[in-house]
């Protein structure tokens, strides 16, 4: 065999080798599903709300290898909001109810694009767009319980709540409070104040304990407070006047260890993380979602931490309370 013969034959054999043996394929690396969540008021720090919506993103990212983003807007939060979406991502979040309105606009400009609104508000006159989730929250049902429990463990009969904005989600908050209360002592009274007229009422902590502490010098044993990162100057009044306070959103406690009787929790870290989770998975769809007590989307706090500040003939009236809420007995008025 010459040796052009041999050189032919020696490219046909490698050929044919090549072509049967197997060859390690090229790993295919999942595109991260990107997530935009956005702030509407403030931002992360409040050991709240916020806070617990930026939980259920990280979570979302650890567990779920999603990409977030998070903005906090200082100022034009909807603007921020707006650029967020559209760069397209597989889900925006916007928290806070104030992005209600701007969400329907930013649906319709964007469709297809897949939209939730943390603590949704209904927009009158407009029907749900397609691609829109709210999500929105029983609030007074959690608030009633944690109002029978301030009363029943109050000496006196004063009681107070401090709300950052009056717009109906923190109405629903103070109607279930003071219904909460009235159930189990029908002569209590709640003293009421809101901070502001507009969202700078959930993140002025200044006013916050100015606020509070004019409350407590008026009597008032336990302050319920619905005031985001306002919140934070309502705990620092508390330990102040060595007085009690409830907590919102997300488990308080560590703003005022000994002083937070307990904190009327809202699951907004699981609802964002099952929002992402549906997304990821195919399932997601827009309308509107009520999350209650029955369905664990709010509670209250009893644990370790706290669980000496209530007596338990009181935890046993609390959750027969719970039972009837949840049983349809009790329906807890919304304003």
């Amino acid at each position: 065999m010459n040796r052009t013969a041999l050189v032919a034959l020696t490219l046909l054999s490698t050929a044919a080798l090549a072509a049967t043996t197997p060859r390690a394929r090229p790993t295919l690396q999942r595109a991260a599903t990107q997530v935009g969540l956005v702030f509407d008021v403030g931002g992360r720090g409040d050991r709240g709300f916020k806070d617990a919506a930026d939980q259920g993103l990280m979570r979302a990212a650890s567990e779920l290898g999603v990409k977030a983003t998070v903005v906090e807007p200082r100022t034009d939060a909807v603007g921020a909001l707006r650029r967020i979406v559209a760069e397209k991502p597989a889900l925006a979040v916007g928290v806070g109810f104030t992005f209600s309105e701007p969400m329907h606009a930013l649906a319709r400009e964007f469709p297809g694009q897949s939209l939730v609104c943390v603590d949704y508000a209904p927009v009158d006159g407009q029907a749900m767009p397609p691609g829109l989730l709210g999500i929105r929250f029983k609030e007074q049902e959690g608030s009633f319980l944690v109002g029978a429990l301030a009363a029943l463990v109050s000496k006196g009969n004063k009681l107070g709540f401090v709300g950052g904005m009056d717009v109906p989600v923190i109405r629903r908050f103070q109607a279930g409070f003071l219904a909460g209360a009235r159930h189990v002592r029908p002569d209590v009274e709640v003293k009421t104040v809101y901070v502001a007229k507009g969202p700078e009422g959930f993140a002025s902590p200044g006013l916050g304990k100015s606020q509070a502490l004019a409350l407590y010098d008026q009597g008032v044993e336990i302050i319920f407070h619905a005031s985001g990162a306002t919140g934070l100057g309502v705990f620092e009044a508390a330990k102040e006047r060595g007085k009690l306070v409830i907590g919102v959103d997300a488990d308080q406690w560590s703003a005022a260890p000994g002083h937070v009787l307990t904190s009327m929790v809202k699951r907004v870290d699981t609802a964002v993380y099952d929002a992402i989770k549906r997304v990821q998975d195919g399932t997601f769809k827009g309308g509107v979602v009520d999350l209650d007590l029955k369905s664990g989307g709010v509670d209250y706090v009893y644990n370790e931490n706290n669980r000496k500040l209530i007596p338990d003939d009181v935890r046993a009236r609390v959750e027969a309370l719970r039972g009837e809420i949840v049983a349809g007995k009790i329906v807890v008025p919304a304003q």
